[in-house]
């Protein structure tokens, strides 16, 4: 059995603070972003992860929710866990609170390159319950799994996953997950738009050295759904630049850039439709840009960050500041804290 953890703060300026009920409205804050602790076995045939504790999930774009409201509005204070059957070297089966295989960027500050996580990732499902079906063999790696997707408590969605070592240094991974029936639960964890669509990832990464770069793209689709509330379909789609530099065994330079953009149909004349807004108002884009300088010494670790978001095409009420009507914020962090 193995032990870890991790006890950390986080302090934030930043500009355009968006008025939302619940989150952070003023310009600084100081929180507690991470307490938890990770308990798992990695032999016999059948291996247990437990991951409890506190955390906040920064993210790009989005209003700050403080750690002790993250417990009670995303996934508990037991966010991850679960039970993995080992049938045979190659095929094991897991079941329980599973991270996603969505996506590039992991749920928790602890597991990133960045203190926030990005555009296309507050696309993504983070944490589904379910079980899942895990492969590898050789350079190959596949998984499916049976969830419910954006923690709508309904198991109706199917994810699936393939990836390929191409050599030590590089490989490509394809990605697809998608919602099998109509589910009407709604959360904070849980758009209702994205419940209810699909989403797809090709993956590349390149590992060599002090080098380590992945760039992916990304896309949704939110077809449309009268009993929903959903007028009219959409999607998104984007792609996104992760790269890390190590300079030596203390620092590392870690960097992001992304792009996303939404569309989809109009309304046309119907006095009765709502067009689906998935982003900053139908039609809107985004971007961003993030820097992130990191220093770790042993079990402390210390990094700051810089992060900038621009909205393209916004619709009035859908962006940064106190008025929704703001096109871009500027965001300073720092993280540091204890990795045991």
């Amino acid at each position: 059995m193995t032990v870890t953890g991790q006890v950390s703060g986080i302090a934030m300026a930043q500009s355009h603070v968006t008025n939302a009920a619940g989150t952070v409205t003023s310009d600084t804050m100081a929180d507690l972003s991470n307490a938890q602790i990770e308990i798992q076995t990695t032999s016999g045939p059948l291996q247990l992860y437990v991951q409890a504790g506190t955390y906040a999930l920064p993210s790009l774009g989005t209003p700050y929710l403080r750690s002790g409201k993250a417990l009670d509005q995303l996934y508990g204070p037991v966010p991850v866990a679960y039970a993995k059957a080992v049938i045979s070297p190659d095929l094991s089966i897991s079941a329980g609170l599973l991270p996603t295989m969505v996506g590039a960027e992991s749920t928790f500050t602890f597991q990133n390159m960045n203190i926030e996580r990005g555009l296309l990732w507050n696309q993504e499902p983070a944490i589904s319950r379910g079980a899942q079906i895990n492969y590898t063999h050789g350079k190959l790696s596949a998984a499916v799994s049976l969830n419910d997707g954006y923690y709508s408590g309904k198991f109706n969605w199917v994810s699936g996953m393939l990836s390929y070592a191409i050599d030590s240094s590089n490989s490509i991974t394809l990605i697809g997950a998608g919602s099998l029936s109509r589910s009407r639960h709604a959360s904070f964890a849980t758009p209702v738009a994205q419940n209810n669509g699909s989403i797809f990832n090709i993956i590349y990464t390149y590992n060599s050295g002090p080098l380590t770069l992945t760039p992916y793209l990304q896309y949704n689709r939110v077809d449309r759904d009268d009993a929903l509330g959903i007028s009219r379909s959409a999607e998104t789609y984007g792609g996104a630049l992760l790269a890390k530099y190590t300079i030596s065994n203390s620092f590392s330079l870690a960097a992001r850039g992304e792009y996303l953009k939404s569309s989809g149909q109009g309304c046309g004349i119907d006095p009765d439709c709502t067009q689906t807004n998935l982003l900053y108002g139908p039609h809107s884009d985004a971007w961003s840009l993030t820097f992130t300088p990191t220093y770790q010494k042993g079990i402390f670790f210390a990094r700051a960050e810089a992060s900038y978001t621009r909205i393209g095409n916004l619709a009035p009420g859908s962006g940064f500041g106190q008025d929704f009507n703001e096109r871009d914020q500027a965001r300073v962090l720092l993280e540091t804290g204890f990795l045991f």
